[in-house]
């Protein structure tokens, strides 16, 4: 499915960014209810520990988890890297092989990304103002990731405060939003995130652990979450 079409859906998107590119964990997240997957490249990972390497290094199993997603009429997207010198000729690269979204920070998005023929996910960090989040409204940037946890913080538990950092953003912004796992959301909380009128949640290693069996049983659990709240919405509506 579209994956901009998806997230402006009423219910909550589940994306699953996986710890590493293999196509098991892929198909973990895939059989459990994933919506999206997210991959990644030129990146050593905070929360996993893992380092990914380049465009060409990493093609064979991109190429194979690309294909798997379109058998599961699935979007996939990637991290191009996690610096401000990614080569364009690997944001080329992406696009050939058939990603739906590029994802990368503000801080280390070419400009030049803006322009290309594919959905863009800009996430932002703990630097961010409201201000400067207002100012996405009028680029050509389709999703904002809010990766606005400090690094310190990741793996507590999400508070209120979070929610209202959050909800603050929405206020600010008519992009879709995305909320990152930086914090050990649970299922149950992220339908407080829906209903504040966040897009989309994407759990990862904090959340999913980085095993095939523990990526299944996260996604499923959300998964699980999410359709029964939102049918018991539907039910509500049809009554």
């Amino acid at each position: 499915m579209d994956f901009i079409k998806l997230l402006k859906e009423e219910k909550l998107t589940l994306i699953v960014s996986l710890p590493e590119n293999n196509l098991e964990l892929a198909k973990a997240a895939l059989e459990a209810g994933a919506d999206v997957i997210k991959v990644h490249i030129n990146v050593e990972h905070r929360a996993s520990k893992t380092h990914f390497k380049s465009l060409k290094e990493e093609l064979p199993v991109l190429k194979e988890m690309v294909t798997l997603c379109k058998l599961y009429k699935k979007s996939i997207g990637i991290v191009a890297g996690g610096h401000e010198k990614i080569p364009m000729e690997e944001i080329e690269g992406i696009i050939k092989i058939g990603f739906q979204f590029i994802s990368i920070y503000d801080k280390h998005m070419n400009p030049e990304v803006l322009s290309k023929d594919l959905y863009k996910m800009v996430a932002i960090d703990n630097e961010y103002n409201l201000d400067y989040v207002n100012a996405i409204n009028s680029l050509p940037i389709d999703v904002l990731e809010c990766s606005i946890m400090a690094p310190e913080t990741y793996g507590q538990p999400l508070t209120v405060r979070e929610i209202i950092q959050y909800k603050a953003i929405r206020n600010t912004t008519d992009k879709p939003m995305v909320i990152p796992s930086q914090r050990a959301i649970t299922p149950e909380q992220c339908i407080i995130l829906q209903q504040i009128g966040v897009n989309a949640v994407m759990i990862g290693a904090v959340v999913t652990g980085k095993s095939s069996s523990s990526i299944y049983k996260a996604t499923s659990d959300f998964r699980k979450v999410i359709d029964t709240f939102n049918n018991k919405e539907k039910d509500k509506c049809i009554h």
